[in-house]
């Protein structure tokens, strides 16, 4: 394997986490005796036990100090990993396994790793991650007891992308990569959350706040969205609203400049911080699909400082009993900020949390 510096060679997964059903069915999916629909379907059932229907929760308290009607929070760490990556990840392992490759690469500053390792492993499929050389995440060794090899690539997150895919190119390995071929897939894993949504409103909101990064996540559930109104489920699409660290994301940039098409930052302009680091992106995979959705829906696109975040995650913790990363409360401190400006009409609203403390 040709990389920097090899920070784990030979871990033994662990399945610890996981029920005793979901660890049966991973031997089924691993037994190349049995034939690949079958093992397919297998991987398949344990998708539908550990990833998604998360929680869906109308926030009370917040309501009552904000001064909002109906406010809901759509809670993505109760994914097995404890972000929404579990959903794009186990959906681009499913794609490998069914396609027949028996590695699996990507690059990541952390939640992405983490998710592709662990069902990578559950999926029996060999899980090599490419990891910015001066990013720090605290992930590293939850990718390594999951059976990841992790390696440290010189430059940015966007170079340690471009090196995945180079090298998954070489050695014929699966490339899980955003953008590119991969966006349709990831899209669609993406659109189930609208779907859950609608599951318990019976419509769509008025207005859905998420922080962004890629821009896959909020132009997912836009698609979503989208479908069921296409399907007549809903009265309307609910307003796409983006938020992400403050000048440091290439949607919320171009979306604010009025620009046609989203456009790169200047990558050392980019400073990175524990809080920001999930959301920080000079050039957005997807940001085109974003910045439509956002468009097309009437919504908006917000730049929201640190010291918000980490508010709002405090917030959620005395007012709702909710433990988040402070970047997924990005979204959250989009809405609250819009209601703080312009006072938010009557109505349902829902923010989505991407990730556990």
């Amino acid at each position: 394997m040709d990389s920097k510096v090899l920070l784990l060679d030979g871990a033994i997964p662990e399945t610890s986490g996981v029920s005793k059903e979901t660890q049966n069915l991973s031997m089924q999916v691993k037994d190349k005796n049995l034939s690949l629909v079958d093992r397919v379907e297998s991987f398949e059932d344990i998708i539908n036990l550990e990833v998604g229907d998360t929680a869906f929760t109308r926030a009370r308290n917040l309501e009552r100090e904000e001064g909002i009607r109906q406010l809901f929070l759509k809670f993505e760490g109760n994914n097995p990993t404890g972000t929404q990556k579990d959903r794009i990840a186990f959906y681009q392992c499913h794609d490998a396994l069914r396609r027949g490759f028996d590695t699996i690469t990507m690059a990541t500053c952390g939640n992405y790793g983490a998710a592709i390792a662990f069902a990578s492993q559950l999926a029996g499929i060999s899980c090599i991650i490419y990891i910015p050389e001066n990013y720090h995440t605290e992930r590293i060794s939850e990718m390594e007891k999951n059976g990841a090899f992790v390696f440290r690539h010189g430059g940015n997150y966007e170079d340690a992308v471009r090196y995945s895919i180079k090298q998954a190119r070489k050695n014929d390995w699966y490339d899980a990569n955003p953008g590119g071929a991969n966006t349709p897939l990831q899209i669609n894993s993406y659109a189930e959350i609208a779907y859950e949504i609608y599951d318990v409103l019976r419509d769509a909101p008025k207005m859905v706040a998420v922080p962004v990064s890629n821009g896959t996540l909020l132009a997912g559930i836009y698609r979503g969205f989208v479908s069921l109104h296409k399907r007549g489920k809903t009265s309307r699409i609910p307003k796409m609203i983006a938020a992400s660290a403050s000048h440091k994301n290439a949607i919320v940039y171009s979306f604010n400049k009025q620009l046609d098409s989203c456009i790169d930052l200047i990558p050392e302009k980019i400073k990175e911080t524990r809080v920001n680091e999930p959301l920080i992106n000079w050039h957005s995979f997807d940001g085109d699909e974003a910045l439509y959705a956002i468009r097309q829906s009437g919504g908006g696109a917000f730049d929201i400082s640190d010291q918000k975040m980490l508010r709002i995650t405090r917030q959620l913790k005395g007012k709702e009993g909710l433990h988040v990363l402070p970047a997924s409360t990005a979204g959250l401190a989009a809405m609250l900020e819009l209601n703080s400006r312009e006072g938010l009409e009557p109505d349902r609203y829902v923010a989505v949390l991407t990730g556990r403390k």
